[in-house]
């Protein structure tokens, strides 16, 4: 909601105020079924069905699934710092909702008389932006399972912070190549230039190892398989939500889709053109085309996750720092050697 006050001014702040409602509700309806279409895909590739009880298809099960967590006890440990383990799950949540603000999604059109742009804001430092409001997102991980007085919860949120805050250095310093190339922080900024300069080309192509680097550490940034060590049941109970339950349990869940989703979104327009697709004739159609993205990446983090079996530990560690945040910060030297030459 914090992008109600860094709408543009070319229209009524009421229109930024519907513009942010229905993104807001798109992305959790979004939310909902990725965990559907996830277990459905992930059956798949298994072998297996997937749910099909709840509705036809099980078209239902995100509904069963919510009624599920609210009807559940949210316990409350006895030993846990009241104030900070209520709202950790929050400040998860909120963070993860506030970082799609910023990402454009149309061209704009004209409704009523009044020019509806396809974002909520145009900040011109929306790329920092996100990267700093993710960055308060990851407190909710650490300050929940600190705060719930469990071993094992700490050690999950522990993890947790090493983790983000290493593959965060290389998840930076793989759209540098990007910011180098438009010359720009603004993502409408960088999706226009993609699609006018560098022969309507998108960076994944002049990009494609910063591309390949960011899509690495955006699954470490989301703690999604072969990366999610801060939640691996295995050796840690369940990690840093281990103390949780009901809809504070659903919160942080719902935090890690969402993050998710904004990465893949976040991909879409730094890497593959944004809403723009071939033909100016389509442009209207742009938010159709930035969703068939959108849903092409989700795929590929569902499918890894289907593949590829967990790291331990010291591989994850070891692979961020002496491989990507050099890879990464290789490519952004010579993507500023190029560009200056050019």
């Amino acid at each position: 909601m914090s992008a109600l006050f860094l709408a543009a001014t070319t229209e009524p702040w009421w229109i930024s105020l519907i513009k942010a409602a229905i993104i807001i509700n798109i992305v959790l309806v979004t939310f909902a079924y990725l965990t559907l279409a996830e277990r459905k895909i992930m059956g798949r590739m298994q072998l297996r069905y997937g749910p099909n009880r709840a509705g036809p298809f099980g078209l239902l099960q995100p509904i069963a699934d919510l009624v599920k967590l609210v009807r559940k006890e949210s316990f409350f440990p006895a030993a846990a710092i009241d104030v900070l383990y209520i709202f950790s799950p929050f400040i998860a949540a909120f963070a993860a909702l506030s970082t799609f603000s910023v990402i454009p999604w149309g061209p704009g059109w004209h409704i009523g008389g009044y020019y509806v742009t396809g974002y909520v804001a145009n900040v011109p430092i929306a790329l920092i932006l996100i990267f700093a409001v993710g960055s308060i997102g990851i407190y909710g991980f650490i300050v929940g399972g600190w705060s719930s007085d469990s071993k094992y919860a700490l050690l999950g949120s522990m993890r947790t912070c090493a983790q983000l805050v290493s593959y965060e250095v290389s998840l930076a310093l793989s759209v540098l190549g990007v910011v180098i190339m438009s010359r720009s922080l603004s993502l409408v900024d960088i999706v226009d230039r993609q699609y006018h300069e560098w022969w309507y080309l998108p960076y994944a192509v002049p990009q494609f190892v910063g591309f390949v680097v960011f899509m690495l550490a955006g699954t470490a940034e989301t703690a999604r398989a072969p990366f999610d060590l801060p939640e691996a049941e295995q050796e840690l109970v369940a990690g840093y939500h281990t103390e949780y339950g009901g809809m504070r349990f659903g919160l942080f869940t719902m935090a890690e889709y969402i993050n998710l989703i904004t990465l893949s979104g976040l991909a879409v327009t730094l890497f593959l053109g944004g809403w723009h697709i071939p033909g100016p004739w389509l442009q209207a159609y742009g938010p159709i085309w930035f969703l068939l993205k959108l849903g092409a990446l989700i795929f590929v983090f569902i499918w890894m996750r289907a593949t590829l079996p967990r790291l331990r530990y010291d591989q994850l560690m070891r692979f961020g720092w002496k491989v990507l945040l050099p890879v990464a910060t290789l490519n952004a030297v010579i993507t500023a050697i190029v560009v200056v030459a050019v």
